[in-house]
């Protein structure tokens, strides 16, 4: 076996599984460290790769990753972290002359994400973002049909995006509840969709307005709805024992493995109550966007809806294609996290998938759909396998090497969610110049 490249993955949470599996069968690279601060999450990542017949990677905590980069003749980072803590891994890396793998969002702030892009320009290093969503099969179709003129010049752009009340109790668990942390659902989830529309009209976004609150979850809507339970963590308390938004660390070997039996380590809790204190994201926020081409994007999340899935609709001047897709048509209360790395949404497929649509309608033309050869709900859609072939492996999907996203595409999707927070909190309208500067 002849290796090419020496990884290293930074975080050892539940994303990094795909990049640590992924890695792994891959005879060209070898996974030679891992960083975090956790030993328990880093062990278990070692029995990932030892479970794939590969060879165990050397650990480090996060004081130490300069010397890990030399040590272990790192030449490619993977960066998987907290959202807020990119940025220092990133720069880094990119220092020491590492190509650099970052998980979206590439960071959550304007600071963070100009002392990414000027290290980019310092370094002329190699940073992708890992938007998924790119690689997605159906979303590549509506990529070419815009690009061959179905719909002729997109005027307005209408994106509803809906995480039912399972997937989206699970950002109100765990350490996305904290603006700090994430950025928010406009940062950490929004950020995905952003960075969709800018690849598929070819656009960068220029102004932004939203409208955004805390609607459903915390303590204050608990007690509204009927919904709390008092509790502040659903492991070893009665009071979660039949609370369909808890999740059950000790009924999932993956979750047990990386969080339950970690908590000795850090004393994180991935089991919080989702109407608890201390939560200072949004559940429920509109956002309108004006693009440079002159396109306007109207879009919506919503973190509490019976069902999961999205509708996408482009009107044009030569008629309008609308894409549907159906994750999961409705969720039982107290259902298992049964995939086996306790993945909560993208994984394996949900209960009640339903299917997807693309439908054009020209003008003057009876509508028509667009063929969809295959469709597969797990592995988000099968983006992440195409992802990290575009990636590792050098291949080009349909839309050719533009379809891996660069630090500028990092940069543009984190604008908009950095100005749809902005807006939140000002009601006015922001420029995206006066967030994040490009060159």
């Amino acid at each position: 076996m002849t290796v090419h490249a020496r990884a290293a993955i930074v975080g050892t949470g539940n994303r990094a599984q795909q990049f640590t599996e992924g890695l792994a069968r891959r005879e060209h690279i070898e996974v030679a460290a891992f960083c975090d601060p956790n030993r328990v999450r880093m062990a278990h990542h070692n029995r990932l790769l030892a479970a794939a017949g590969r060879p165990q990677a050397a650990v480090y905590p996060p004081d130490r990753f300069g010397e890990m980069l030399r040590a272990e003749r790192v030449d490619t980072v993977v960066v998987t972290t907290v959202d807020a803590l990119h940025d220092g891994y990133i720069v880094a890396a990119l220092r020491a002359g590492c190509r650099v793998v970052t998980e979206k969002p590439m960071t959550t702030d304007a600071e963070r994400c100009h002392r990414i892009l000027d290290t980019v320009g310092e370094t002329g290093g190699d940073l992708s973002v890992a938007f998924n969503y790119r690689f997605n099969p159906v979303h590549e179709l509506v990529h070419r049909q815009l690009r061959e003129g179905a719909v002729g010049d997109v005027v307005s752009v209408h994106f509803e995006w809906l995480l039912d009340v399972r997937h989206g109790a699970d950002y109100f668990r765990r350490w996305h509840r904290e603006k700090a942390n994430s950025g928010g659902l406009m940062v950490h989830k929004a950020g995905h969709h952003f960075d969709l529309v800018n690849w598929w009209l070819g656009s960068r976004p220029q102004r932004v307005f939203g409208l955004g609150r805390l609607a459903f979850y915390g303590r204050e809507n608990g007690e509204r709805t009927g919904y709390r339970r008092d509790y502040e963590r659903a492991h070893g308390s009665p009071a979660a024992a039949d609370d369909p938004f808890a999740l059950h660390l000790a009924e999932n070997e993956g979750l047990r493995a990386l969080y339950l039996d970690a908590e000795q380590e850090d004393g994180y809790h991935r089991d919080r109550n989702v109407f608890g204190d201390g939560i200072t994201i949004e559940d429920d926020m509109a956002v309108l966007v004006r693009y440079a081409t002159g396109a306007t994007m109207s879009y919506h999340l919503t973190a509490y809806s019976p069902w999961e899935g999205y509708r996408v609709m482009f009107n044009g001047t030569g008629g309008r294609l609308e894409l549907e897709v159906e994750e999961s048509l409705w969720q039982r209360p107290q259902a298992k996290v049964t995939s086996a790395r306790g993945a909560v949404h993208g994984d394996t497929e949900m209960e009640h998938a339903g299917g997807a649509r693309i439908r054009v309608r020209p003008l003057w033309q009876p509508p028509y759909d667009v063929e969809i050869p295959a469709f597969d709900h797990t592995g988000h859609g099968g983006g992440d396998a195409r992802m990290l072939r575009a990636l590792f492996d050098g291949e080009t999907g349909p839309a050719g090497g533009a379809q891996t996203a660069t630090a500028v595409d990092g940069a543009l999707a984190l604008a908009t969610g950095l100005a749809a927070n902005t807006a939140f909190a000002r009601g006015q309208a922001v420029d995206i110049d006066d967030v994040v500067r490009l060159r």
